[in-house]
């Protein structure tokens, strides 16, 4: 497992400038970031990238992973399917804070379509500065884990 800041960032074709811009704010944030694409705006699908990243999560390549597609639905789904993952898609930075604080989710998932660029920022920096606050939720998060089997 990674000791240092290191956090994933995947997309769709449709949100490689978004992606491209989180990944640059991630990076003046003291973040290690690994872009594992598309690179092109050739046609692709979201649940080949959402699981690509959660599988660098989940194995503890990376700490984190923040996911793009359209309205973030989608991309989370995929990535909700590996097991370890917790991916909770946000389009406000009080969603985005929660469920780092109360579900210690490992990743973020934001809708292109949804938010505009600023926000999306705003959405990241929210996710990234909060903190799991353990206690009751560590019960809550125990009882998600189960469910994997």
């Amino acid at each position: 497992m990674s000791t240092h800041k290191r956090i994933v960032v995947s997309s769709d074709h449709a949100d490689i400038e978004l992606r491209k811009t989180i990944a640059a704010h991630i990076t003046e944030r003291g973040w290690e970031v690994i872009d594992i694409g598309p690179m092109t705006s050739e046609s692709t699908h979201y649940p080949i990238h959402g699981e690509a990243a959660a599988q660098r999560v989940a194995s503890g390549d990376c700490q984190l992973g923040i996911i793009v597609c359209g309205t973030g639905q989608g991309i989370m789904m995929a990535a909700n399917k590996v097991k370890g993952i917790r991916c909770g898609v946000c389009s406000d930075t009080f969603s985005a804070r929660m469920i780092r604080q109360h579900n210690d989710a490992n990743m973020l998932s934001i809708g292109a379509r949804v938010v505009g660029e600023g926000l999306a920022l705003d959405i990241v920096d929210a996710f990234l500065s909060a903190e799991f606050e353990g206690g009751r939720h560590a019960t809550r998060v125990d009882m998600i884990k189960a469910l994997e089997g």
